[in-house]
Parts: structure tokens; sequence; C-alpha cells
């Protein structure tokens, strides 16, 4: 896709954008307003579908001519048959589902690949902010206080990356932010404050 096409995206976005092949199926799980979803339609042809749990947000993509349902990730994925998308993808929403093993079971097997995109809080700012403040950190990637937040599961690059390997599931490609740049993968769990990860069965 044309650097112009991804101007305006989330730095994980642009990844994801960056990498779904032209011409493809895809379902975008907690779309918010479609964004990405029209990235992908408008500028790589991709067949994009989308759920959204946010009323405003499925009516602004909507608005957009994106077909896009109301739903929760929880429960409504089983309703999708099996290898129905080229990819399915879970962009900063699995720390907030109830089961995110269960997601990502489903997303494993709508799509043939699936990208997670995830805030590590593992990264060192989050780290020290416990350390030295002692309290649960608000930072630009994390920004709303512990009693607001909609992030019930905290995971970090390596607990994602052991999960995969538990389960027997492959790691295609995997990128790591801090800010908008990418950084190594050297140190990323300590280096990174999100990671984006291309995976299969």
């Amino acid at each position: 896709m044309n650097d112009q096409a991804l101007l305006g995206l989330r730095p994980d976005l642009r990844i994801i954008a960056d990498h779904v092949a032209a011409g493809s199926r895809a379902l975008d799980i907690g779309c918010g307003d479609g964004a990405l979803m029209a990235a992908l339609r408008d500028h790589a042809g991709v067949d994009a579908r989308g759920i959204e749990i946010d009323a405003t947000n499925v009516a602004s993509a909507v608005a957009r001519g994106l077909s896009v349902v109301q739903g929760d990730a929880d429960v409504d994925l089983v309703g999708y048959p099996s290898g129905a998308f080229d990819y399915a993808i879970l962009s900063q929403t699995l720390q907030t589902t109830r089961a995110p093993d269960k997601v990502l079971d489903e997303l494993l097997r709508i799509g043939a690949k699936a990208f997670v995109s995830f805030p590590n809080f593992a990264y060192w700012r989050v780290r020290a902010s416990l350390l030295w403040g002692g309290r649960m950190p608000v930072t630009r990637t994390l920004p709303v206080a512990w009693y607001a937040t909609p992030n019930i599961h905290h995971l970090t690059i390596d607990d994602f990356r052991a999960f995969l390997k538990e389960r027997g599931i492959v790691t295609e490609g995997a990128w790591f932010l801090n800010g908008d740049r990418l950084t190594s993968e050297w140190a990323a769990n300590f280096r990174a404050e999100h990671a984006v990860f291309l995976i299969r069965r």
C-alpha cells in the first residue's frame, strides 16, 4: 500500500495495512470507526468486514460505506464460519477481552492468518512508574487511570511469545514500536511500547 494511504492511521494499523495482501478478505475485530478497513478497501482492494462493540463507532464506520456490525469479540465470533477470511485482525483489543485465549482461538479458526497488536505492559516506562511511583502507570499508550481503563488483562511481549509457543502457533512476522517508530527485536520486551504479531496455525 502506498504511503499516502497510510496517513492518519495509528502506527500499529499502518504496519497491518502494509502487510495485508491486496485483494484479500479481512475481518477487523474491534474495528473502531473503520479507519483501517477504509484504507484496506480503498487502496488495496481488500474485502474488509468489521465487528465493533461501540454503537457510535459502528455508525461512523457504516457512514463510510463499510460493512460493520455491532458485536462483542468475546461472544460473537463463534457465528463466523471457519476459514471465512484470509486475515482476522485484532488491534489494541486483546487486553480488553474477557477470555483472550478463546478469542485468539476464534481468530485463527476464522482467518488463515491473524494480526494481533497490543500495548506492552513490560515497557520500561511502565516498569519505572510502578517501581518509583508505586502507582499504576498512565502513559501515552495507556492513557486512562486504573479505575476507568478497559484493559483487564495486562500482557507483555514475552507473555504473548510464551503463549504462542505453548500452543504451537507460528509467528510469521513481529514488529515492535517505540512511540511511532519501529524498534529492533533486541530487548523488545523492555524497550517497546506496542507489539504487532502476524500469526497462523
